[in-house]
This record gives structure tokens, sequence and C-alpha cells, in this order.
């Protein structure tokens, strides 16, 4: 899971789970599902030991998009293995409400107190422009699911003030018609954990919350303004029709669905923080978006890439009868420095297994993953209203919809039950928030007389 696709996460809970989302729908007009097996692209590599275990490329996209593109022997390989990892533990109402918390401003502040005037109000302006469109981008199947514009958005930026600049940022990139029509459907990677729990498997993660979260919250003050406002003229001129995006989330499924696997794209799709270098920015932009981006490809990318390879060489080691279903975001496994090169230092035999190869142990055996909906499953409901962090999950008596109450605007205190090793309990999270929000606070405060007056009406 990827800092952009948090936010996905926030209307998960709207997902209905008496009816099945539709499957099968193309991902491009330029790509056909192929008829043979074989010529599918495939995002599975396997770890050579007995009993074998995997890695599997996930995309952060609806995985309606891309299930009929993913190869029979991947699903097998899932279908297979005991143990199933992901980059976090989506099943776990912990890292939902530790999530909330870390995009959180400190207690008492608004991005009115933080943000130059003129970048607040254009951002106000765009967020209304969002608010008014929205209902016309809605689809008639989230429609027919109860999923208005109105919770929709009120879900996504109803507590916009009181988040961290650089979130916001995030969050803006978020609000674009493509990425509205998908939601309501869980991405790849939640799917997969959702499918993981109903059949019962054992499931984990190689990474906690922070080592996510506080990287983009350690960008200094004066980049995440520059972020924010390249953030907010990008979208301005797409309003206006005066920009068309390098690539859109429909290049990055065509790609996964039938490309040629490519790092940029899949490295963006990783950290999901988007690239602000281009020829037109004068040259001491130039540079802080370089900056940027070098920051962003080292702590999102790299460093992740190389915690991850050794808390799976750890698990491979620790349990050596346990076969392993790793799913983590594709663009880990692209390029350079890479979770595969990592485990390959190790000294572990990592073999990319092509579509249409038989896996071991098969035995011919059919996968048995279904849609959630099929069978109305209370695992699934049960795992929706974890995850509207601590409301209330009710079922819609007109939708069969199962919904939040009230969205938490604000995380809740999480009691500090036994954490398992490698967790840490909610105090000890609560602690080291504080703390960075103590160190933003004071970097926020030494540059403001650099980025202009903040405050006041619009």
């Amino acid at each position: 899971m990827s800092p952009w696709g948090w936010f996905l996460l926030q209307t998960l809970c709207l997902l209905p789970t008496g009816a099945a989302p539709r499957r099968g729908a193309p991902a491009s007009a330029n790509c056909e599902l192929k008829p043979q097996q074989s010529e599918l692209n495939s995002f599975l590599w396997t770890i050579k030991r007995d009993p074998p275990s995997y890695f599997f490329g996930t995309i952060h996209v609806p995985y309606t998009r891309v299930w009929d593109f993913i190869p029979d022997n991947s699903k097998e390989a899932f279908q297979q293995s005991s143990i199933v990892y992901f980059e976090l533990d989506l099943t776990d109402p912990y890292t939902i409400s530790a999530l909330t918390s870390c995009q959180m401003l400190p207690q008492g502040e608004n991005l009115q107190d933080v943000l130059p005037r003129d970048i607040y109000c254009r951002l106000k302006r765009h967020l209304e422009y969002v608010k008014l469109m929205m209902p016309s981008w809605m689809t008639p199947d989230q429609r027919g699911k109860g999923l208005y514009a109105d919770y929709l958005f009120n879900a996504i930026a109803g507590n916009w003030e009181r988040k961290r600049p650089v979130w916001v940022m995030l969050m803006v990139n978020s609000l674009t018609e493509v990425d509205i029509k998908s939601r309501g459907v869980p991405v790849l990677d939640l799917y997969l954990a959702q499918e993981a729990e109903r059949l019962r498997k054992q499931t984990g993660a190689v990474e906690k919350v922070e080592e996510q979260c506080h990287p983009l919250n350690g960008l200094n003050f004066s980049q995440v303004i520059f972020a924010l406002n390249q953030t907010l003229l990008q979208q301005e001129s797409l309003r206006a029709g005066s920009l068309q995006i390098p690539y859109t989330t429909e290049d990055l499924i065509k790609h996964y669905n039938c490309g040629d696997l490519s790092s940029v794209i899949f490295s963006h799709d990783s950290s999901q923080v988007p690239n602000f270098i281009n020829a037109t920015l004068p040259p001491q932009e130039r540079v802080t978006a370089q900056e940027i981006d070098s920051y962003f490809r080292q702590e999102l990318i790299y460093k992740r890439n190389e915690r991850m390879g050794k808390r799976v060489k750890a698990l491979l080691e620790e349990f050596p009868d346990k076969g392993f279903f790793f799913a983590f975001g594709a663009g880990h496994f692209m390029g350079n420095n890479t979770v595969l090169d990592v485990l390959r230092r190790e000294g572990y035999e990592v073999e990319h297994a092509p579509a249409g190869r038989p896996i071991n142990n098969s035995g011919g055996q059919k996968s048995k993953i279904k849609v959630l909906g099929d069978e109305k499953s209370l695992v699934g409901a049960r795992l929706l209203c974890h995850l509207c962090s601590g409301s209330a999950c009710l079922r819609s008596a007109g939708t069969g919809s199962w919904v939040c109450g009230a969205l938490a605007v604000a995380s809740p205190r999480v009691p500090a039950w036994k954490c398992p090793p490698g967790r840490r309990s909610g105090a000890e999270v609560s602690e080291e928030t504080e703390a960075a929000a103590a160190t933003a606070k004071a970097a926020a405060s030494a540059v403001q007389r650099s980025v202009g007056p903040t405050g006041g009406e619009c």
C-alpha cells in the first residue's frame, strides 16, 4: 500500500457486501484480453525453496480493472500459500487509525494558519469546484450501491483543513474524475487481503505505518509549499484544458495488463508522489523539484525495498516449512535495488514465473478465489466495519450496503493492547506522532516569513 492509496481506504466502508462489483471491464480500448494464458503479463516471482514462496506485484487500482488479466498461476500461488503478507496490515483497525493520526496537523492548528494566503484560497476554490462537479462524476453503478457525491466528498476531504499540507497535496491528486469513478471497489491489495481473511489464511505486514508515513512528513516546509503549489497549478491547468498529464491511471492499468514492465511508471505507483520535474520550471524551482524527487525515490522506494527484503528473509528463515505469498506494489520489483535484488544478495534463488507455467504442487487445482459479494460474506462485513476506524458500521435497508455510521474526523485513541512482535501499541504511536508534530511545527515557524502571509479571508 502506498501513501496515495491510503486515501482509497477512507471510502472502503462504503463497499456493498451483498452485491458483487462488475468484473471483466476492459482495462483500455487498446488492451484486449489474450486468449492464451501464456500471452498474459506476469508479476509473479518464485522464491525457490521447499515449500516454494512467492512475490506478487500489485497495482493500486480497483481490482476489477485488472483481475481478468492476472494469470491463473498467480492465483494458484495465492491459493496454495498458507501465509499472505502485505506492505501494511489492511485488516487491522490500528492501521487505519494510525494512518489518520499521521496526516493531522498538531492539535489546535488549521491549514489557514499554516499556508500562505494565496495558496490556501486557491486550494479552497479548487475543492469547491470538485464538490460542485462530483455529482456529475459519479457512475450509475455507484449510485445504485448507495454511494453518493456529498458523502463521498466528506469521506475523502471533509476534514481537509486539519490535514498537513503534504497530505492535502496527495488528496488533491486523488480528487479527479477518473479516481472518483473508481471509488467503492477495493484496490487489488485490499481485495487480496479480504480474500486471505475469507480463506482463513494467516496474514501479516512487513512494514509499520510510521515507516510509510514519516518520510512524507519529513519534507521541509518550503518543499511542501512548492509541491502543493505545483499540484494546484497542474489541476488548474487541467481544468482550463491547457495541460495533459504525462501518464494517467488508465496508462498504468494498460501497462500492468498488457504493456512492458516499465520501471518508471510503476515506481511512481509505488511512491504515489507526483513528479514535479518539467522543463518549464525556472532553474531554482527545477532544483527543488529534483530534490523532492530524489528524496522520495530514496525514502519511499530504495530504503523501503531494502527494509522489506530483509524482513522477507527473516520470515523465510523463521518459518522454513511455510509457503508465503508476498503481495507488494509492482514498482518494488522493477528497476534497480529492488526487493528481488535484496533477496538474491542474501543467497536466495528468485525466478520470474511467466504466465502459463505451472507452479509447484498445483496438481491442476482450480483457483477458489471468489468475489466477496457473491456470498454476502460476514467476514467481509466485519473487515469493512474494522475499516470504519471506530465508527458504527450499519447496513442500509435500501441498498444492502455496509456503511460507516459516522466517519471519524480524527483518529480515536487506540487502546494499548498486547501487540504482536514488531507492532507498536497505540500509546507508543501517539508519543511518536506528537514528537513528529512538534518537529513539523518548529520547521513551519522557521520558514513562515519566507513564504508570505497566512490566514485571513479569501
